[in-house]
């Protein structure tokens, strides 16, 4: 059985901020069919994450290109493929699923996804949340907060934690919301917001460098940290790349959704919705256009 496939591509590559003319949606024929014998598995996407490291990929070259099989470059005019969602199979060699599974793993800026061999999915059990938080709040984002905390900071009790989630003028915010200092800090952003992170931080402060979205659409905005403040406060900064730490996925699942049922943990999303979307939502996060995490629902089913 074949379907007309709607997917987005880029139309070159992306050195600096991108725009939404940068990309094109085509379609094509897709088959439904599995090849006899094959482990791959079709899937229906249902919800994209929107993530900033795309934008890396993109480029006609940049070091986080491939250090692992889901930050490879994107070719221009191919399908924008290992993007974090869910979705639903509709087809599948695979003896591990079946057509009509839940899964969530990596699939492309399109309507329907070829996964060669599946191993990038997992089946989903909902455990009663909605089905966005699995591309959010109980996905890879969410991995790389909880991994980045607990393998390479390891919180104790009473430390005072500080995540960046978004780029700008930080001046001496920072230590106004932290007058006792900081002791933990994951960085998403760089640039000033890393350095004011270090200027507050205490004596033994630890950063664990997840991200750095300041940099990844104009080079000039490369974080110089106040070396001196390292050194004084025996401040430790360490790498942080999800992939890593993959093998923490049922741990992380099953202790979030136990702060989620407590209410520790409030989930704040920002949804757009249909294919089309994508380019603006995804654009958007870097110029600060989305409050919560970013997620294109591509359809209802």
């Amino acid at each position: 059985m074949e379907v007309t496939n709607k997917f987005i591509t880029t139309k070159c590559h992306i050195n600096g901020a991108p725009h939404e003319s940068d990309f094109e949606i085509k379609t094509a024929t897709f088959s439904l069919s599995i090849e006899s014998g094959s482990n791959d598995v079709v899937v229906k996407s249902l919800y994209l994450s929107m993530d900033p490291f795309h934008i890396n990929r993109t480029k006609s070259y940049s070091s986080i290109q491939n250090t692992s099989s889901v930050v490879v470059g994107i070719v221009p005019g191919e399908a924008i493929d290992a993007s974090f969602g869910v979705g639903r199979v509709v087809a599948s060699g695979h003896p591990g699923f079946e057509k009509g599974d839940l899964v969530a793993g990596f699939i492309s800026w399109g309507e329907y996804s070829l996964v060669k061999g599946a191993n990038t999915l997992n089946k989903l059990d909902l455990m009663g949340f909605p089905l966005s938080y699995h591309a959010g709040i109980l996905g890879l984002s969410g991995l790389t907060a909880y991994a980045g905390f607990f393998e390479v900071c390891k919180p104790k009790k009473g430390e005072k934690v500080f995540v960046s989630a978004a780029s700008g003028s930080v001046g001496n915010l920072v230590g106004q919301y932290f007058p006792n200092g900081i002791d933990i800090y994951f960085d998403n952003v760089g640039a000033e917001m890393l350095e004011a992170a270090v200027d507050n931080m205490n004596t033994f402060g630890r950063v664990a460098a997840g991200g750095v979205i300041s940099e990844y659409t104009d080079a000039t905005k490369r974080a110089a940290p106040n070396m001196l403040e390292v050194v004084i406060k025996r401040i430790t900064i360490r790498e942080f790349l999800a992939p890593d730490h993959m093998n923490l996925l049922g741990d992380f699942i099953s202790t979030t959704a136990d702060h989620l049922r407590k209410g520790e943990i409030h989930v704040l999303e920002d949804i757009s919705h249909g294919l089309e979307s994508i380019l603006a939502a995804f654009t958007g996060l870097f110029h600060g256009d989305n409050i919560g995490k970013t997620i294109v629902q591509i359809t209802d089913e």
